[in-house]
């Protein structure tokens, strides 16, 4: 019955210690060999998810930076790409400036940060990607970027997401991927159009998917699935719109979803 499979990374099909148990490396093994595609759509960038996806022998096109971009592990073919709009992510980086947020951008698939500080060492260490050190985002902020990501606390980043709605949203997709992670992409990059484009580029319809996540920015992808999951450890806002809530990311809650609906065990 289905023929594509979208999983999210953090804190879905990895556990807590950032891995992915081999029992869940086989069920997706499994289904592979019965024909159905299984990949990873992530708010990571390209270059993180990349390590990830080969480790457990994925050979498929993955969607990564929240859907922003959509290209194949083999040669590196872009087969979908939205950037953030430069006049909004001027308008962000001005925000960000007068309020003392951080913020990180993504530029040709490199990250960067305006200064050394914790926020950017515990990302870079998360997502085992190096960083570098640009003072002046403005020699940056013009490039093509897939995504903008600030980190700051959550009620904090809660109040900002607010206000940046009426600044900028009406350019640009808003939304969290963690509490403490805001991020910033184009109207057309999330999780749901990039499974619909990866759906259509296979042959499949959205009725023979499955989409698993754990975070609100897995809402689009979970809706627009023929079968949305949400991780036994997801936020509550997810749960109440999948049409199936499985174990959680320390509990195999990935394979379980593949056993049941795709294996039939």
């Amino acid at each position: 019955m289905y023929k594509l499979i979208a999983v999210d990374l953090d804190d879905t099909l990895l556990n807590d210690e950032l891995q992915v148990t081999e029992g869940t490396k086989k069920a997706m093994a499994d289904a592979l060999e019965q024909g159905v595609i299984v990949t990873i759509a992530t708010g990571r960038m390209y270059a993180s998810a990349q390590q990830i996806a080969k480790n457990i022998n994925l050979n498929v096109p993955i969607i990564t930076y929240q859907g922003a971009l959509v290209k194949t592990l083999l040669d590196g073919k872009v087969l979908y790409e939205r950037s953030v709009p430069t006049d909004a992510a001027k308008e962000l980086y001005a925000y960000c400036q007068a309020n003392k947020l951080h913020l990180q951008l993504y530029v040709d698939d490199e990250l960067y940060s305006t200064e050394d500080n914790d926020r950017i060492q515990k990302y870079s260490k998360q997502s085992n990607i190096p960083y570098h050190i640009e003072p002046d985002f403005s020699k940056l902020i013009e490039h093509p970027m897939n995504k903008l990501l600030m980190i700051d606390e959550p009620e904090r980043l809660d109040e900002v997401a607010h206000e940046l709605q009426t600044l900028i949203g009406d350019r640009v997709h808003i939304t969290k991927s963690k509490a403490n992670y805001l991020e910033i992409m184009h109207k057309e990059g999330t999780k749901g159009h990039a499974l619909r484009y990866l759906a259509e580029y296979i042959g499949c319809t959205m009725e023979e998917t499955i989409a698993i996540g754990d975070a609100w920015n897995d809402r689009e992808m979970v809706m627009a699935a023929g079968l949305g999951v949400a991780m036994g450890n997801a936020v509550p806002a997810l749960k109440e719109l999948a049409d199936y809530i499985t174990l959680t990311n320390n509990e195999d809650g990935v394979k379980h979803v593949i056993e049941k609906f795709v294996l039939n065990r």
